[in-house]
């Protein structure tokens, strides 16, 4: 890292220009016949994956020599553990989506500072809805400040998979179902604008899935953790983590966390998060 660091809003710019041209890529593949595979782990990867996360790592590393490298498309490699700042990458999050023509999934991006995001950006191109935010500065939705807007009145409206809601329904929770956004990125900032009161995630995502809306979530003072270890850390050796909820209302955080430790547990030698402090 050289001695004088970019500013965290300059790499949120850098962040959210290589977004937009991104988006520009992705969707000329968006909605045609295109070339798709399965992964290792059964998940689904398609040609605009491949060819968007080749000029995201061409223009942010080329501007940004220093950063180490994290994305869901490349093999990886662990001199990004040596890194002080590191891009955290999702080409197109909801590639499922992506490839059914649903107009709900993103490109999610983020640079990792010490294990923390500190500028992110969750860009849905199909929705033309940009979601940004650095450590310090607030988060924005298409430039503007990005205000939570309450549902007064009416049940919870939380998102989860059917397990968990099984849970949430035995403990009494009285709450509505949510709609299943397929990109979770996209599910988690819907917190941050009040379309969801909660968003969970089982065990297993990873460092790429969540980072962009992490730092978009904390600069708007929600509550998001792993109900096993708390705020989620970034950029270690094991990308993965435990369940995960993001919070609009801090009342709900004891039923919806015990349900996720319910159905998902944590780790060996991992300790629930029975109270995880605020942001």
């Amino acid at each position: 890292m050289p001695a004088f660091a970019p500013l965290y809003s300059d790499d949120l710019e850098l962040l959210r220009s290589t977004a937009v041209a991104a988006g520009i890529i992705a969707s000329s593949y968006f909605r045609r016949d295109i070339k798709s595979w399965t992964k290792d782990n059964a998940s689904p990867v398609s040609e605009a994956d491949i060819i968007v996360d080749r000029f995201l790592a061409a223009n942010l590393l080329q501007s940004r020599p220093d950063y180490g490298w994290l994305s869901e498309e490349t093999a990886d490699n662990p001199s990004r553990l040596d890194c002080e700042r590191v891009f955290v990458v999702d080409p197109i999050d909801g590639t499922r989506a992506f490839l059914r023509g649903e107009d709900v999934w993103t490109i999610s991006l983020a640079v990792v500072e010490n294990g923390v995001p500190v500028a992110g950006v969750v860009y849905a191109p199909a929705r033309d809805e940009l979601y940004e935010a650095s450590k310090g500065d607030g988060a924005r939705l298409n430039g503007q400040p990005l205000v939570r807007r309450r549902r007064a009145g009416t049940p919870p409206l939380i998102p989860a998979p059917g397990a968990v809601h099984q849970e949430m329904q035995n403990a009494g929770l009285i709450y509505t179902r949510g709609p299943a956004y397929p990109s979770l990125a996209y599910r988690l900032v819907q917190v941050a604008t009040g379309k969801l009161d909660a968003a969970v995630s089982r065990r297993g995502s990873q460092d790429w899935d969540i980072a962009g809306a992490a730092i978009i979530l904390a600069e708007c003072e929600l509550d998001f953790a792993d109900v096993c270890t708390g705020f989620p850390q970034f950029n270690r050796r094991d990308v993965r983590h435990g369940a995960l909820a993001a919070l609009g209302d801090m009342s709900l955080k004891p039923l919806i966390h015990s349900a996720l430790l319910k159905v998902y547990g944590c780790p060996d030698n991992v300790e629930p998060d029975v109270e995880t402090p605020p942001l």
